[in-house]
């Protein structure tokens, strides 16, 4: 008994659900250590270094959340399997003020009163809890969407080690002089209660933001019936007036309207209502020194204020001319105050709300007091004229409350000191897109401030400060060891907060009691997630600075910006080399997804509709620098136009390689200058498709190596494939055929290897069965092999595609059908035989001429009318064995029954028709009983059974 041949590859259905395929390839990768394999197989090889920029496991992860994340992990996969060892620490984001404003949602408190009452170990104790919490769901959704990374040595900035590197850090800064305390004014959120730095100001603007615009008068002391006309659009700062504010080379105007005078300036006489008749003109220097009547009165009177000063910040391009100073609510308003000794006194607290001593606003909210303060203006008549503006405005980033500008005693780092060479620094990066690096970065690191990074606030990396109330020394520690502390302590508010040191003065140190900002913890990570510098020490310097770090643009002023400036303070240099930076994932309305908006899409179910390898080939191929717009009508394309289609290739080649029993490399590989040109074409395009994923990744260029493979699937399926299927049909074993097969299968697998990086999950499985079951992140990327490219071919049939197409829509205007055959097309230029042999079958015509230009001889003769009639009869078979669930190699008896014309054209064409749909024997009669399918308008009627 003859033993059946095991077919060389697995089965393949080309009705198979991707995600399914997505699930049993994850499940395979963690049976076999996949991804600990490819970090062993590069062990001892040339190191690329990767940062991951830590995630905030605050709550549950999002799709776009997996925009930055496909994007590393395909930089990743590329190097290493480019032959580089790529370390692929994790490392997990863990303190600020995310994690607590989720425990205060949670326990339905807000505010640090709240808190401070709950008590804040307990407080402190919930956010480490809420920590953890999510970090499952993040695991999953990095698995399911193939993001490999070492979770089991990953980072964490809570962890005792991290604190101590970043104590270190700030004792490397206080050391040199550049940590000072300063009384400033700086962004504030009320809702926190805590400062803002100026990179996280940044991350909240909203444009068309409605404010108030308000006109006040503000009589002269000696003369009640002139007032200086100022406008604010903060009405809740003029309870905190102190001063008006001139420009000293400014032209300015005493105007009368009605019974009273208004001094402004003159290029500013457009905000006047009515008519005014101008009484006097004179510079600014002029109203300097007058004293007026403050709209509201809560200093003590013992202090001098509510007097005209001069500014150099004063602008005639909005407003009067004359700016409304409230020393404790502006960083210019205190500068002033400050140089011309007007009183600093806050009128608001800290929760954003009114004093008691502001009887007529106590208590209220500072935005919600804006129209009372209006009405009172009207009502005692201060008001000239209120309106809204629509503005551009901060927000907090974190919980979205209206930020204030606040007078604070807070910490900072002089980073304005190294700003020269973090510009330097910034331009020697590469930046993608480019204009990043001159544009938005370099414009922001240009205007650089120093940093805030004291938050009056609790769950954080404590500040290492500690100050003698007795001689007001101060001092900072780098380690917990200058605390008598165990190494491995727990360095969190409250227990740090008990802590004391013994001063020289005899007096006690105690602890300042802020906490850092939680940019500084992750732009530690470099040096941080070793333990530096108290060990990890090797690991650091060859670690440091790293080759690639991605993230979306908002890091900008986020993660870029505290990496790049704590590098340069510590070390001098860049921490980074090369930065992808994304625009950001909207919704079908074009907004940002966000938490606070309620628009996150979950992954699970994207997961499992469409596969994670359609989301991140999605943005792959999207421009990078553009908003990435997900959902059903951007991603249902990507599944059929390209994975689905790459599938359906795969399937195709798997199914008739078995039935022929085509085994790789079993067989003389046939020559490639012996093969037909469909094949020489469709491998010199690989080995170009080669070159370009190469180029581009090697240059972080993702469009420019994915685009093209995207390009090449099509043509794989739409172009080669198509025209080849006859070749993979034909019965017995040729060279043509070996060919065939030999080309089809070197691609496949040369494709599902440039795609391993991009595509993980579909790319394994194709490798696997067309690679003897090794996984395609274990194998090389792909090479451009040498004597492929036939640049002339390429181009010969380029310019035979753009004539098919012109020819098959000459057809389309003349209502041709393609399967009517046509005598001639007759074109510009001449094609090798070979390639004009395709135009011929392509556009369906006997011959292909060349002439002076495109022209299609559309007349039709019996002899072809009767032949497009055969073609349509091979057309209805093939969909009868369709329907009769025929294997695709199965040979049939076919019968005819034909009248009239249709008898004619079978009799002349039955050997064709025959041939075309694996027919044994045609018969032309109609056997009783048998079932079939009738050509539409009648005529012809056919039936078929297996061959015996």
């Amino acid at each position: 008994m003859q033993t059946q041949r095991r077919e060389a590859f697995d089965g393949v259905d080309p009705r198979a659900k991707l995600p399914d395929v997505e699930r049993q390839i994850r499940d395979r990768w963690e049976r076999e250590g996949t991804f600990e394999r490819s970090l062993a197989n590069r062990e001892g090889a040339p190191r690329f270094v990767f940062y991951e920029g830590p995630p905030t496991a605050n709550g549950s992860p999002g799709v776009h959340h997996v925009l930055a994340r496909s994007f590393k992990d395909l930089i990743a996969r590329h190097r290493t399997m480019a032959g580089y060892y790529v370390e692929r620490k994790a490392g997990w984001d863990t303190h600020g003020l995310p994690v607590e404003l989720e425990i205060e949602k949670k326990l339905g408190i807000s505010g640090k009163q709240q808190i401070e009452e709950l008590g804040v170990a307990e407080f402190n104790r919930l956010c480490r809890e809420s920590v953890f919490q999510y970090v499952e769901e993040w695991l999953e959704m990095s698995g399911r969407m193939g993001f490999w990374q070492d979770y089991d040595h990953a980072y964490w900035t809570l962890n005792s080690d991290y604190i101590q590197s970043v104590w270190w850090a700030l004792k490397q800064m206080w050391d040199r002089g550049l940590i000072y305390r300063g009384f400033r004014v700086a962004p504030y959120c009320p809702r926190c209660m805590t400062p803002l730095s100026s990179h996280e100001l940044a991350q909240g603007w909203r444009e068309n933001t409605v404010d108030p615009s308000v006109f006040v008068r503000f009589p002269l002391r000696d003369d009640p019936t002139t007032s200086l006309l100022a406008w604010t659009t903060t009405p809740w700062t003029l309870p905190g007036n102190v001063g008006l504010a001139v420009g000293e080379d400014i032209d300015y105007v005493k105007v009368s309207q009605g019974d009273e005078n208004l001094i402004l300036a003159e290029s500013r006489l457009a905000v006047l209502e009515g008519e005014y008749q101008v009484l006097e003109r004179f510079r600014g220097r002029a109203l300097v020194g007058l004293d007026y009547l403050p709209p509201y009165e809560y200093l003590p009177p013992t202090e001098r204020a509510f007097y005209v000063v001069p500014a150099d910040f004063v602008s005639t391009e909005d407003g009067t001319g004359i700016v409304h100073t409230a020393a404790a609510y502006g960083a210019d308003d205190l500068r002033l105050a400050q140089e011309h000794g007007l009183p600093i006194r806050h009128t608001v607290d800290l929760r954003g709300r009114f004093i008691p001593e502001v009887e007529a606003f106590a208590g209220l909210f500072v935005k919600d007091a804006d129209p009372l303060v209006i009405e009172d203006l009207r009502s005692r008549g201060r008001l000239y004229r209120a309106e809204t503006v629509k503005h551009t405005y901060p927000f907090c980033w974190r919980c979205g409350t209206p930020l204030i500008y606040y007078a604070l005693d807070s910490w900072y780092i002089r980073t304005t000191a190294v700003r020269d060479r973090l510009v330097e620094n910034n331009l020697a990066v590469n930046w993608v897109p480019a204009h990043i690096r001159t544009g938005r970065m370099n414009n922001w690191l240009e205007n650089n401030v120093d940093w805030a990074i004291s938050r009056t606030r609790f769950w954080g990396t404590p500040l290492p400060f500690w100050t003698c109330a007795k001689c007001g020394s101060e001092r900072c520690v780098a380690s917990a060891a200058e605390l008598g502390l165990d190494e491995n302590a727990d360095l969190h508010r409250p227990g740090l907060d008990e802590v004391t040191l013994p001063c020289a003065c005899g007096g006690t140190m105690n602890r300042v009691p802020d906490v850092l900002d939680g940019w500084f913890d992750s732009g530690s990570m470099p040096f941080a997630q070793r333990g530096y510098p108290r060990r990890g020490k090797e690991e650091f310097e060859r670690s440091f600075p790293a080759d690639f770090i991605c993230e979306a643009i908002d890091q900008t002023r986020g993660w870029f910006y505290s990496l790049l400036a704590i590098s340069a303070l510590l070390f001098d240099q860049n921490a980074y080399r090369n930065v992808i930076c994304l625009a950001t994932v909207v919704d079908d309305n074009g907004r940002e997804m966000h938490k606070s908006l309620g628009n996150v899409i979950k992954t699970g179910p994207v997961f499992d509709e469409y596969g994670a390898d359609a989301i991140r080939w999605l943005f792959y191929v999207s421009p990078v620098g553009e908003n990435y717009r997900v959902g059903p009508k951007t991603l249902q394309p990507v599944v059929t136009q390209f994975l689905r289609m790459l599938w359906n290739v795969y399937s195709f080649f798997c199914g008739y390689a078995n039935i022929d029993g085509f085994r790789p490399g079993e067989e003389e590989e046939v020559p490639l200058s012996e093969r037909p040109v469909l094949d020489r074409w469709l491998l010199s395009r690989l080995a170009h498709v080669v070159e370009s994923a190469n180029r581009g990744l090697e240059g972080y260029d993702v469009n420019g190596a994915a685009r093209p493979i995207d390009a090449f699937v099509g043509d794989l399926s739409n172009w080669y494939v198509r025209r080849s299927r006859r070749r993979f049909w034909k019965s017995g074993d040729d060279a043509d055929k070996r060919s065939a097969y030999q080309t089809l299968h070197q691609t496949l697998v040369t494709l599902s290897r440039l795609l391993g990086p991009f595509t993980p999950f579909i790319s394994d499985a194709i490798h696997r069965n067309l690679s003897g079951g090794v996984s395609v992140h274990l194998a090389d990327y792909p090479r451009p092999p040498d004597g492929v490219r036939d640049e002339v071919l390429e181009a010969e049939m380029a310019a035979a595609r753009q004539a098919v197409a012109e020819g098959l829509a000459a057809r389309d205007r003349a209502q041709v059908r393609v399967r009517q055959p046509l005598r001639s097309v007759t074109l510009a230029r001449g094609f090798r035989p070979e390639i004009a042999a395709i135009i011929q079958e392509e556009l369906n015509v006997k011959e292909v001429r060349q002439g002076d230009g495109f022209e299609l001889d559309l007349e039709v003769d019996r002899e072809l009318r009767e032949e497009g009639m055969a073609r349509d009869a091979v057309r209805l078979i093939q969909d009868h064995r369709k329907a009769s669930r025929l294997r695709i190699e199965d040979r049939i008896v076919l019968y005819i029954e034909a009248e009239g014309e249709w008898r004619s054209a079978m009799e002349r064409f039955g050997d064709y028709v025959g041939g075309e749909t694996l027919a044994t024997e045609v018969r032309f009669e109609r056997p009783e009983g048998l079932a079939g399918a009738e050509i539409k308008g009648g005529g012809l009627w056919i039936g078929l059974e297996r061959a015996g």
